[in-house]
């Protein structure tokens, strides 16, 4: 079963077109909008498609308020855990994240545990961008790469394919990102839990319509959380250990 966990905030004049691209998509894909109560109506536009259009395949999670991207993001894999979904992706709603790519993502998530749409490997990219943009999104992941000790070439991204076992490992609750440094907090657990992680190349385009939800406010927070990653790095590596132990634990029990 695969989901994919589209977090929306004033994003109806997308949506209807976006869900429409991925449903034409060989593999059946189940979705999940998280909606932070969004003034134009998306919450309600879902619940039309829900009845009409997608039953079964479509999901509502109506949060009542603007609470931020990464806390939409952890509801709706806590949401998918409860479901039994094997394959969860993250998505945007405004059609920077192309479709396109899902059917290269599950290829390479037969292999791999983590897998990650790059704009800054070969192959990948990013069209209708200024160029304070650019030096923002590739300046923060060369940034996380060196003070993190990471070998991805980007990590702001969040165009994602997670295996079920990744969201199971990491304690969602103690997760502290909730912006742009959401993305980079999740890729480093994953590599400290020694999970297999791949980037596959993405074209990532500006969106055509709505407000770029970016802000120096959610930049320079990613910054300082960075930073307190790399201070907490043992602590993160000791859920490895505690993880491994309670695998090897309930395999004595089983025998």
């Amino acid at each position: 079963m695969k989901l994919i966990v589209i977090p929306t905030y004033n994003e109806r004049r997308n949506l209807e077109a976006l869900l429409r691209l991925i449903y034409c998509q060989e593999q059946d894909f189940h979705i999940l909008i998280v909606d932070d109560n969004s003034p134009d109506g998306t919450g309600e536009l879902v619940c039309q498609l829900m009845r009409n259009e997608y039953p079964e395949r479509l999901f509502l999670l109506k949060r009542p308020a603007k609470m931020g991207l990464g806390t939409a993001y952890i509801a709706g894999f806590k949401w998918a855990l409860e479901r039994n979904y094997q394959y969860i992706f993250e998505m945007d709603a405004d059609f920077s994240h192309h479709p396109k790519y899902l059917a290269q993502f599950l290829a390479v998530a037969d292999q791999y545990d983590l897998v990650l749409g790059s704009r800054y490997i070969p192959g990948g990219g990013v069209s209708n961008w200024g160029v304070i943009r650019r030096v923002i999104s590739y300046g923060g992941s060369l940034y996380s790469r060196l003070l993190l000790g990471l070998p991805f070439k980007d990590l702001t991204g969040g165009y994602k394919c997670f295996r079920r076992e990744v969201l199971e490992t990491i304690n969602l609750d103690d997760v502290r990102s909730n912006g742009y440094s959401f993305q980079i907090e999740l890729t480093y657990r994953a590599f400290l839990q020694s999970f297999r992680i791949r980037e596959i190349p993405i074209l990532f385009e500006e969106r055509a319509t709505g407000q770029s939800k970016m802000s120096g406010k959610i930049f320079l927070e990613a910054v300082w959380m960075v930073f307190k990653l790399r201070m907490v790095k043992k602590r993160l590596q000791a859920v490895k250990s505690k993880k491994l132990q309670h695998i090897r634990t309930t395999a004595t029990l089983s025998d």
